[in-house]
């Protein structure tokens, strides 16, 4: 998993108890202040990987990152945001400590701190980490036909690749500003023979059969994240406003298709149960073969990504 955050030392107070001070936890951190990015601050990627234990760093030193809370800033002109303080450790001492928005803060703009949840920091970040496809997209059914995602219930049967039809055990929606690293991909109408324009999170990933292997992953069958196709052309990120997305979860993890293009189910594991009601993410989804066709980052050509794909799976 890669995440876009702020370095600590990028978010600084600018008012109140604790004015001149970076970032820091939630036992740090006092009502009211103003906190404030600053002009040069840029977010950097973190790359997580989960488990039992937690969140771990994927590079370096590979320590567990803790989910310290979420914490809530009102903007002058009232807007609410959220964001979630990350807290690096290394031999029981704090190695760094990281912001990251769910939604888009402005630098030198400053944000007064209204509230810190500690218990509702790791719901949040499932929230964040869950593929999800935007209102209106079109799934199709067992019996071929295609509906739009918010229309589904619990008990309707969807076709899946491999399984055939399956029942839906739970729909979940949430609303994001479609800002940031939320912002959602537009798969544009044909760019992988698809009818309709697809609308979804960056991390959601697609199914793709490829008849010449034009990516070079040695395989035919492969998963590749909606924003690695992003190519400011046919596959885009819309930007602005706020998004509906919605979760489909079933008893496996599948690959459905959404507006005719091949896609994975809401995969539920140590990231995303936190999110689910109690007793429905009990167990983590089994592991499904097509979770190792997943396309490494440094094999994809990004903006050539898509172009290569429609060519690799047309007919």
């Amino acid at each position: 998993m890669i995440i876009e955050v702020y370095a600590a030392a990028d978010v600084t107070t600018t008012e109140g108890v604790m004015k001149g001070e970076p970032l820091s936890f939630a036992d740090e951190l006092v009502m009211d202040d103003v906190l404030q990015i600053n002009a040069v601050a840029q977010t950097h990627t973190l790359s997580l990987s989960t488990g039992p234990g937690g969140l771990t760093r994927t590079e370096g030193a590979q320590n567990a990152v803790h989910l310290d809370c979420c914490l809530t800033l009102i903007a002058p002109d009232g807007g609410t945001y959220e964001a979630l303080v990350l807290v690096e450790v290394d031999d029981n001492t704090v190695a760094d400590i990281f912001l990251l928005p769910l939604g888009e803060l402005l630098p030198q703009i400053g944000y007064r701190l209204v509230g810190v949840e500690r218990h509702t920091a790791t719901k949040r970040f499932a929230e964040a980490a869950s593929g999800s496809f935007a209102r209106g997209t079109k799934i199709t059914m067992g019996d071929g036909q295609m509906r739009a995602i918010e229309a589904l219930q619990a008990g309707d049967m969807v076709l899946t690749r491999d399984a055939g039809k399956q029942p839906v055990r739970w729909l979940r929606q949430s609303t994001l500003r479609a800002t940031g690293s939320f912002a959602p991909v537009v798969i544009t109408k044909g760019a992988l023979h698809n009818e309709n324009d697809l609308v979804l999170r960056p991390d959601h990933r697609l199914f793709v059969y490829q008849r010449q292997d034009h990516l070079g992953a040695g395989r035919a069958e492969v998963l590749i994240k909606a924003r690695h196709l992003v190519d400011g052309h046919t596959v885009v990120r819309r930007r602005g406003g706020f998004i509906d997305y919605f979760q489909l979860i079933f008893d496996e993890h599948h690959i459905i298709y959404a507006e005719g293009i091949a896609a994975e189910s809401h995969l539920v594991d140590h990231r995303t149960r936190a999110a689910l009601p109690e007793g429905l993410g009990a167990q983590d989804h089994a592991h499904r073969p097509h979770l190792d066709y997943e396309v490494k980052d440094n094999l994809i050509p990004f903006a050539k990504a898509a172009a290569l794909l429609r060519k690799a799976s047309a007919g």
